[in-house]
């Protein structure tokens, strides 16, 4: 259990050092590289495109390389998604978190690491992102009680 902790922790800790050295906590990068239309005119910045690619190269190698193990490190088996299904709720849940992105600049991972600059527009927008979390447990998250095949139980894993 310490050891899941400490994992956790440190993974954390270089996930907030990289959205920090690459720049996404900055809304105003981020944003200017939302803004392909760049305003003013040649104003789109396409440096983190970069970022997103170097992170999709080491995800992909990644799992290819850790989902050859038997089992985690630190768990007794994997939990992957197990719905692969493109549904209304997907869309409008990744059309809801595009609009928030382009509109403040902000995505959750970057929000929680931005915290520690303590800027008043990112405490206000990880309050609003913690009380949509809370909106979807009371009204929608009762009607989904069974996890999807292959995700544990809460207090699983």
């Amino acid at each position: 259990m310490i050891a899941r902790a400490l994992a956790a922790l440190l993974a954390g800790l270089l996930f907030g050092a990289g959205l920090t050295v690459s720049q996404m906590i900055n809304p105003a990068k981020v944003l200017g590289f939302l803004d392909l239309g760049g305003i003013p005119a040649n104003a789109w910045d396409p440096s983190l495109a970069l970022v997103m690619a170097g992170a999709l190269a080491i995800t992909g190698v990644g799992f290819a390389l850790v989902l050859r193990r038997p089992r985690p490190l630190l768990a007794p088996r994997f939990a992957l998604p197990g719905k692969r299904d493109i549904d209304g709720r997907l869309i409008a849940g990744a059309a809801l978190f595009g609009l928030g992105w382009g509109l403040a600049g902000y995505c959750p991972g970057p929000a929680v690491a931005a915290l520690a600059l303590g800027a008043t527009k990112t405490l206000v927008f990880v309050a609003a992102m913690i009380a949509g979390m809370a909106i979807y447990e009371l009204f929608f998250a009762r009607r989904n009680t069974a996890p999807p095949a292959g995700m544990p139980e809460q207090g699983d894993a």
